[in-house]
């Protein structure tokens, strides 16, 4: 018993010191935390901005008035009077078709007119001479009546045999073959010395307006009601772009012509079309482009993609710096992408400061140390391509 005591006793100054040691230990630590610098972090303070708020459509070109050059009349195919790809005026003569026989038949209507002409001559001199002599009583009312008769027909015949050369004089007309419209003229699909005939169904050749040409756009019919209230008194210019990956982008602005009152219901979207001068014949009939749309300008809030983060449930959040210099995530909802920014729907006031740079380190509550942002332009740059 007594050396039990004993053993207490020498035990419980060990215990002490092992206390004292941890109790030294933990202090330290606290202070050491307490020590510690705030984070060094880049921030933006979140306003109103004004920006053009856009819609990009996939967009193919179209030719607003595109002829086809067809022959009116049968005949041989004599010349050619103009050269592939060119530019034609509308009224110019492309083609020659053989024009004998047209001429013969306009020959042979006007003389069917003479002769027409001739049987008035004789009937009125018959019907006067008639007349006189219905009044002896040498010829009888009847067969005055007879000439009378004769002589309208005759009359007849010549307007008849009129509208004959009016119809030999347009059918040798057609024998020459004119540029419905102006345009770019493509490849000749006849050759001289063909046949043609006025019913068949290959043209002569196509004739395609390319300036100004029309950019055809689609739009879901989901999004048609916001869409057709920011156009609303609005004129819409339509930026193009072309090319590979439609890094291109055209000079000129177009502006929207038209936008349909109907959803394809098939597709379930509506038609919309715009204008763009086409001077140098750059935009072609056929070609795939991204149009985009201009509908107007919106005052928001915008912060950089790169202070956001999403989480797996899809939410968006940022980190945002209280008055005391500490930081807090803050989950905001976003609309769609302005250029390398979001914009923001909600969880966001004005004046709000927004961590951009810095992110990784944080932890709710930390304290941080924070400097306007300044965006690198070199990161900015869109990489060259391979």
């Amino acid at each position: 018993m007594t050396l039990m005591i004993k053993a207490m006793h020498s035990f419980i100054p060990f215990l002490a010191s092992v206390f004292a040691l941890q109790l030294c230990t933990t202090t330290a630590y606290a202070a050491q935390e307490q020590q510690q610098p705030a984070t060094s972090v880049s921030m933006i303070e979140v306003k109103k901005q004004t920006i053009d708020i856009t819609e990009t459509l996939p967009a193919r070109i179209s030719s607003p008035r595109q002829a086809e050059v067809r022959p009116q009349v049968n005949g041989i195919v004599m010349k050619r009077l103009f050269k592939e790809g060119a530019f034609v005026e509308q009224g110019d003569q492309l083609f020659q078709i053989d024009p004998a026989t047209y001429e013969a038949s306009l020959a042979m209507a006007k003389a069917e007119v003479k002769s027409a002409e001739a049987t008035v001559k004789s009937l009125k001199s018959k019907v006067q001479r008639y007349k006189q002599l219905v009044k002896t009583r040498n010829v009888s009312v009847q067969e005055y009546d007879d000439v009378v008769l004769e002589l309208d027909q005759a009359v007849a015949q010549v307007a008849v045999a009129q509208t004959q050369v009016d119809i030999a004089e347009l059918n040798l007309g057609y024998t020459k073959v004119y540029a419905p419209i102006s345009g770019q003229i493509g490849r000749s699909l006849i050759t001289e010395g063909a046949l043609v005939t006025a019913s068949q169904t290959q043209p002569l050749a196509l004739i395609t307006q390319l300036d100004p040409v029309n950019v055809d756009m689609q739009k879901s019919g989901f999004q048609l009601y916001e869409f057709r209230r920011q156009l609303q008194n609005n004129d819409v210019a339509v930026d193009i772009h072309y090319g590979e990956d439609y890094t291109e982008t055209y000079p000129l602005q177009g502006k929207l012509a038209f936008f349909d009152v109907n959803i394809d219901q098939t597709t379930g979207s509506v038609a919309l079309r715009a204008e763009v001068e086409n001077p140098d014949s750059v935009l072609l009939p056929g070609m795939y482009v991204q149009a985009e749309v201009h509908t107007g300008k919106k005052d928001v809030f915008l912060v950089p993609q790169r202070a956001s983060t999403r989480s797996p449930d899809g939410s968006v959040s940022v980190w945002t710096i209280s008055n005391d210099n500490t930081v807090n995530p803050v989950t905001i909802e976003v609309g769609k992408a302005y250029k390398d920014q979001w914009i923001v729907k909600s969880g966001l006031n004005e004046g709000d400061k927004v961590v951009v740079e810095g992110t990784i380190k944080l932890s709710p509550g930390a304290s941080v140390k924070a400097e306007p942002w300044a965006p690198n332009k070199k990161s900015q740059q869109k990489p060259a391509k391979q």
